[in-house]
């Protein structure tokens, strides 16, 4: 049987764009795949993933899925390994799991001409920060500092810093805000980080890279100082085309046919969703 079903899972689930991303992606590649979405938290994820039948090419996945998809493969992808999150299956013989935020990052900043990247600041100490470290990593930086609401939380990302070689500090939210090339906020969407704290941070924090797309502009991003602002949608859409790369070659590296044009249509599809 053909393997075309494809859909995003997590909880909540609703208000994902991949669905309309990933169908104009499919419909310019003239490709007869479906791509769903559907509510799937932690606990049923077992279940549902062994449910799963020939016809199913690739899941997404996103929060609370990232941890446990990543338990649940038999092979890792660099990034997934680093990062000890997956949010992209791909069905066979042997599951196969990948981390495409990573990549969505770079390319998010690549596409934005922010170059000369040498020290950056994290807000927050979740999986999308563990994404950001490496990704900030691959952009240049040699020192990142992590700030967090509990810097215990914050260890595994020390750990990854020193497994990368870039010099990592955990600071709380209220320490003073050194100056840095960029900044990643990876904080839940609807986050209002107290001026007290927002504005050093975006005073020395140089381009702000906002992973939260909805509401637009964020609390954070509404206050950024006559810099660069880069929206998550950013990484979403790139992140999507690595997914879309994957499900169609088995590895994100290698490009789409047309590439520049389908990520032009999936942009004005999002955009009007």
């Amino acid at each position: 049987m053909t393997r075309r079903r494809l859909a995003v899972w997590g909880d909540p689930i609703g208000h994902s764009r991949s669905p309309a991303l990933h169908g104009a992606a499919y419909r310019a590649l003239g490709l007869d795949w479906e791509y769903g979405r559907e509510r799937v938290g932690t606990d049923a994820f077992p279940a549902r993933l062994a449910g799963l039948d020939d016809s199913w090419r690739g899941l997404s996945l996103t929060m609370p899925l990232k941890e446990v998809a990543h338990a649940a493969a038999d092979e890792l992808d660099p990034h997934a390994t680093l990062t000890g999150a997956v949010n992209t299956l791909l069905l066979g013989e042997r599951l196969r799991g990948f981390n495409t935020d990573v990549g969505g990052i770079v390319d998010a900043f690549t596409e934005a001409s922010v170059s000369g990247i040498r020290s950056a600041r994290v807000l927050g100490a979740g999986a999308t920060a563990a994404s950001a470290l490496v990704a900030l990593h691959e952009l240049g930086a040699e020192r990142v500092e992590i700030r967090a609401r509990r810097p215990e939380a914050a260890a595994g990302l020390v750990a990854l810093g020193e497994r990368l070689g870039v010099t990592t500090a955990v600071s709380p939210f209220d320490a003073p805000a050194g100056p840095v090339d960029a900044t990643v906020a990876t904080l839940p969407s609807g986050t209002v980080l107290p001026e007290r704290h927002s504005a050093p941070l975006a005073d020395a924090g140089g381009v702000l890279f906002e992973a939260a797309y909805a509401p637009w502009p964020s609390a954070l991003a509404a206050t950024w100082p006559h810099r660069t602002v880069l929206s998550g949608f950013e990484m979403l859409l790139h992140q999507a085309v690595r997914q879309i790369r994957i499900f169609l070659h088995g590895t994100q590296q290698e490009r789409l046919p047309d590439e520049d044009v389908i990520v032009d249509v999936m942009r004005s599809a999002a955009m009007g969703d």
